[in-house]
């Protein structure tokens, strides 16, 4: 059964165009399909990302997923993503840690390599 969207983590997306903010949900939803006991947090400095780990009570530096908006995609964050493999070549970004996938259309939302992605950094999150 699908949780419903937390009010406070979630409420940033009415800032945003519908698209966008239908994109955020619908990852959360995929996400939380391959995940289901993630752990959902907000944080007020990351004002326009929810962040998933596991765990009774994960701070952020032991989140394994974000979930990010921005005015004409979302992000699908990797806080290690760094370390994950990437066989798609997908992955983007150049720090140290993190990596991102972007979605600018719901179509997007079914590219096939999506699930194995989010169950590699759910994997390499619990070891």
């Amino acid at each position: 059964m699908p949780r419903s969207p937390l009010p406070a983590p979630y409420a940033f997306l009415s800032a945003f165009d519908r698209p966008v903010a239908d994109l955020a949900l619908g990852l959360r939803e995929i996400l939380l399909d391959e995940a289901p006991d993630a752990v959902e947090k907000y944080y007020a400095n990351h004002a326009s990302a929810v962040w998933y780990g596991f765990g009774p009570d994960p701070k952020i530096s032991q989140m394994a997923l974000y979930i990010a908006a921005a005015t004409k995609h979302v992000n699908l964050g990797f806080c290690r993503g760094a370390s994950l493999p990437d066989p798609n070549r997908i992955l983007e970004g150049t720090g140290k840690a993190m990596r991102h996938i972007k979605f600018r259309t719901a179509l997007d939302l079914d590219r096939p390599f999506l699930r194995r992605y989010i169950r590699a950094a759910v994997d390499h999150s619990r070891r």
